[in-house]
């Protein structure tokens, strides 16, 4: 240790941590505590850097050592919820969130973790009484107020209007009182040179938005578009090293503060600046804020908006946003792609399409395998008429552990079916996920907020979706995917609909073969999976933007 004292210590060791020089924070920590094994807060920040390596195990002993020194800590009891929470353990994560309150009611990021781990509950009326309390005890508390945007689009009672009036305030809050560190752009204003495009995301990785921006990396024109990738990402993956091989500048942000993050962006002279996450976690819309790129342009997380005045355009396509149908809801100008919001690309651990389950099983299987955090009463409500329709019909659904399952199971009970007919499929290897839809024979889509990777999933793996289609942008995804893939016939505009299609199709058993037999070569010739035709389409409207930024 010498020549640092203890507290030199952990205070350099911190510092790296909050730089995301995680494994030198990681080895300060081990030397403190070498020297003192009851050093609390080592113990504590040792714990959440293994949780980011995936030593969870680890991370759960060295916290609860560390509570057990300074039980009354609230801020270890909430890191301690964080990887309860990751792990699945969400009833033991609430508990632990709900002792960090009970502790400091005044600590912010204790509410908002607990709104997290409510989400993921499907628990949204206390969800967002949570998110709103963490806003309200601290009112510059960005990452909360996002939260609890991303969080209205999973409700189904609130209308498109109430979303973007968070979104408003969001803007007014957090981004507008950073428009003076916004400065001139000296970009060569030539409309036909090449362009530096630049992409943010933490989700640079595996992760739906690492799956879907492989097919465009992979397919654009680096003669046209010099390509940088700012990866906010926590720890690289293999999807990380293919990404990285496709871009020509790969920069790694973690760790560094939104105005150096937007130096180095304004040195890289970026023309087009493209957010990835909307207020999905880790997005750093505070960068955009102080733009250091003259044309921004926000996509891909979800079908919405950032409600940012600093983002130029959102990307969406003609069915998510019939052109003027949506407009007066976003910040944004609306810029529709042809075909598709989305490219899929074959996933490579995904099997061959397998017969119809029914055919073996003796009984239909529908099957969700959405986020639990999507399923709410009213879909819950449609499933089980469409189970009263058809008795000896199954229910698989994806939901981590916790009592959540169990009020899934009473809903039914109290709609008059045998809880015996619900399963559930816990977090799995994305080859044991592909594998669970050779159990299903048809998909039923959440609502409002539709799948957009699983919806793909299921239609590469032969198995039809019904999807539900509202007036939000979110909602309106299954209808995109559906429609790009020759498959309106199972887009429903009412619950009453959705479980006509869905009975319709469970009833009719050669059809269902034969549409399961044919999914995925119908895929592959789709626009959803033409990639080349895809990165065109995003460059001319790069190549437009730009076009009219020079004008200007």
């Amino acid at each position: 240790m010498a020549p640092l004292t203890i507290q030199q210590a952990f205070e350099l060791a911190v510092q790296n941590h909050k730089a995301g020089r995680l494994r030198e924070a990681e080895q300060l920590y081990r030397q403190i505590l070498a020297y003192r094994p009851n050093h609390a807060d080592s113990l504590n920040l040792l714990g959440v850097i293994s949780s980011r390596f995936g030593d969870h195990d680890s991370a759960v002993d060295l916290i609860r050592k560390a509570i057990a020194l300074s039980p009354d800590c609230p801020g270890y009891h909430s890191n301690l919820g964080n990887v309860l929470k990751y792990v699945g353990q969400l009833g033991q994560a609430i508990a632990a969130y709900r002792r960090a309150i009970e502790l400091n009611p005044h600590l912010a990021e204790a509410h908002s973790n607990l709104a997290n781990a409510l989400k993921d509950m499907g628990e949204w009326d206390e969800a967002i009484a949570a998110y709103r309390t963490a806003i309200q005890l601290d009112s510059q508390y960005a990452e909360a107020h996002s939260n609890l945007i991303l969080g209205l689009h999973y409700q189904p009672d609130l209308d498109a209007s109430a979303i973007a009036e968070e979104e408003r305030r969001w803007n007014q809050q957090h981004a507008e009182p950073l428009k003076h560190l916004i400065g001139p752009h000296g970009n060569d204003r030539s409309p036909d040179r090449r362009l530096r495009v630049g992409y943010v995301s933490p989700d640079f990785r595996q992760h739906p938005a690492g799956w879907f921006m492989l097919p465009l990396l992979e397919h654009h024109d680096h003669a046209a578009m010099e390509i940088f990738c700012y990866a906010n990402v926590f720890r690289n993956d293999d999807m990380t090293e293919q990404l990285r091989r496709h871009a020509d500048h790969w920069r790694m942000v973690r760790g560094l503060t939104d105005q150096q993050m937007a130096d180095m962006i304004r040195q890289d002279r970026i023309d087009i600046l493209v957010d990835l996450t909307m207020h999905a976690s880790g997005n750093r819309l505070l960068v955009f804020a102080r733009k250091p790129a003259p044309v921004q342009v926000t996509w891909l997380s979800y079908p919405g908006s950032t409600g940012m005045q600093a983002i130029d355009y959102r990307l969406t396509d003609p069915q998510l946003d019939p052109p003027g149908f949506n407009d007066a809801w976003y910040a944004e100008k609306s810029v529709h792609l042809p075909r598709t919001y989305w490219c899929y690309r074959s996933p490579t651990d995904a099997p061959k399409v397998n017969d119809l389950p029914v055919l073996s099983a003796g009984r239909v299987t529908f099957g969700c395998l959405n986020n639990f955090a999507k399923v709410n009463e009213v879909i819950l409500s449609t499933w089980c008429s469409l189970l009263r329709e058809l008795p000896n019909a199954r229910l698989l659904l994806h939901a981590k552990e916790g009592s959540h399952r169990q009020k899934v199971r009473d809903k039914l009970a109290r709609d008059g079916i045998d809880p015996a007919r619900l399963e559930f499929i816990g977090r799995v290897p994305v080859a044991e996920y592909f594998q669970c839809y050779h159990r299903i024979d048809i998909a039923l889509d959440t609502y409002p907020f539709c799948g957009g990777t699983t919806t793909c999933d299921a239609l590469w793996m032969g198995v039809p979706v019904v999807s539900l289609v509202g007036q939000t942008t979110v909602s309106r995804g299954g209808l995109t995917i559906l429609t790009n893939a020759g498959l309106a016939e199972l887009m429903a505009s009412s619950t009453e609909e959705y479980v006509k299609i869905a009975a319709d199709l469970a009833g009719d058993l050669p059809g269902l073969a034969a549409m399961r037999a044919g999914l995925r070569r119908r895929m592959a010739q789709s626009p959803l999976m033409d990639a080349p035709r895809f990165a065109q389409d995003i460059e001319a409207a790069f190549r437009d933007m730009w076009r009219r930024w020079c004008e200007a």
